[in-house]
């Protein structure tokens, strides 16, 4: 009995050792596998820590050449700007030192505006009171030396130069027109200084009629007039400016009617 006794606790004591090393193995594999992931983990921060500086490297670079070439182009500017006021202090002595040796010229511009001013008056009634206010404003400049004689005769020409632009610009303006006795603020459809057609805000469409030398703003009755006057706007609004176009007959013809 004793015999078979200790063969039995031998043999549980040996299943027990069995089962203790089948759990040790058991751990270390397991530590085995964690200790591998964070080497694989420190590895790849460390991968990205390189990447990182490696990154910042370059920024820092571009940021480098980026203060160089505006540092260069600050040094042109300042430059360029030098040159610039050494010419403007060169041409104001020479404005200064002819200005004293031209005759006086304020005649020839007085007379040049009011013929200027004679035509505004008589043409096409476009934004009228705008530019006469602009050639009146030259005068009283010119008057009060806010302005010199020869800046007074560069501003009268640049205003011809803008009437002989007017007769040949087509487009959509905005202003003042006075229809049946009241002022309302229309669009305008100007082709150059032939005709003039208005479309006011209450749908209202028409055009400017020359009687006498009195220039009208009638208001289209007809469908096809109106339907004619406005395929104009919507195609002046496509900044559409060229083709053919049937129009009612309204030229405004200076000496005619």
């Amino acid at each position: 009995m004793i015999t078979i006794r200790r063969k039995a606790l031998y043999t549980m004591l040996f299943v027990g050792t069995l089962g203790n090393s089948s759990l040790l193995a058991q751990s270390s594999e397991s530590m085995i596998q964690s200790i591998m992931k964070l080497r694989g983990d420190v590895e790849a921060l460390y991968s990205k820590i390189d990447d990182n500086k490696d990154a910042y490297k370059a920024q820092m670079k571009s940021y480098v050449l980026q203060i160089s070439d505006n540092e260069a182009q600050i040094n042109r500017k300042e430059t360029e700007l030098k040159l610039t006021q050494q010419n403007l202090a060169k041409v104001a002595s020479e404005l200064q030192t002819i200005g004293s040796s031209v005759k006086d010229i304020k005649p020839i511009i007085h007379t040049a505006l009011a013929l200027l001013a004679k035509e505004v008056q008589a043409g096409i009634p476009f934004k009228t009171e705008e530019r006469l206010g602009a050639l009146e404003k030259i005068k009283i400049d010119l008057k009060n030396g806010d302005i010199t004689q020869e800046k007074a005769l560069a501003l009268t020409w640049a205003s011809y130069d803008d009437a002989l632009r007017l007769t040949k610009e087509i487009g959509l303006f905005k202003q003042e027109v006075t229809i049946e006795g009241e002022s309302k603020l229309a669009k305008i459809a100007k082709i150059g200084s032939v005709m003039m057609f208005f479309a006011t805000l209450d749908d209202k469409v028409g055009f400017v009629k020359q009687e006498n030398n009195v220039y009208t703003y009638i208001i289209a009755t007809e469908d096809d007039d109106i339907t004619h006057i406005v395929h104009l706007f919507d195609a002046l609004q496509k900044q559409i400016r060229t083709g053919y176009f049937t129009l009612p007959n309204t030229l405004l013809l200076r000496g005619v009617n």
